[in-house]
């Protein structure tokens, strides 16, 4: 009688073993070149962006509606380029204790403009606050405003992390 040998069918150990390592090596590739520290980066920058627009829109809507004049606290600031930051801070709790603005020098900011009228009219859902920001909360929320003599209104983020500065004027 013949006897048949049969062979199993399988991967081997070092078979296994070469075949993880490179699916581990091109892991690591990959992870190196998606460089996730600079996509965190440029989404903080990019929610920065969409948070100066809306404000600005929100004022603007705002004027609109009111039939030109700003909301309160805007329409009582003087105008003549002051740099004030967005939020409740008064000049006697420091507004300058906010990281430096990358559009202007922080000496500038006085005192705050409280922008919650637009929040609570429904212009804006909620006072945005700046992300990742060392000292920004609803009194400093890391975005300053700007009236100037013209009347065109600047808003910007006091700080960016991959672009130079954030900030719309109209």
């Amino acid at each position: 009688m013949y006897m048949k040998k049969t062979f199993l069918q399988g991967f081997t150990l070092i078979e296994l073993l070469i075949v993880i390592a490179v699916i581990g090596i091109l892991a690591v590739g990959a992870f190196v070149a998606l460089n996730p520290g600079q996509r965190l980066q440029d989404s903080r920058d990019s929610r920065r962006w969409t948070d100066v627009t809306a404000i600005l829109e929100a004022i603007k809507v705002d004027q609109v509606d009111n039939q030109g004049p700003y909301f309160p606290a805007l329409e009582s600031a003087a105008a003549g380029a002051t740099i004030r930051m967005l939020g409740t801070c008064a000049a006697t709790s420091n507004c300058n204790a906010a990281p430096a603005c990358a559009d202007a020098p922080i000496i500038g900011i006085t005192d705050g403009i409280d922008p919650a009228a637009l929040a609570t009219e429904g212009y804006l859902a909620s006072v945005p606050i700046a992300p990742a920001g060392a000292a920004f909360d609803s009194v400093k929320t890391g975005y300053y405003i700007v009236k100037n003599t013209n009347g065109t209104i600047k808003i910007g983020a006091c700080d960016s992390e991959n672009t130079t500065a954030i900030s719309v004027q109209r």
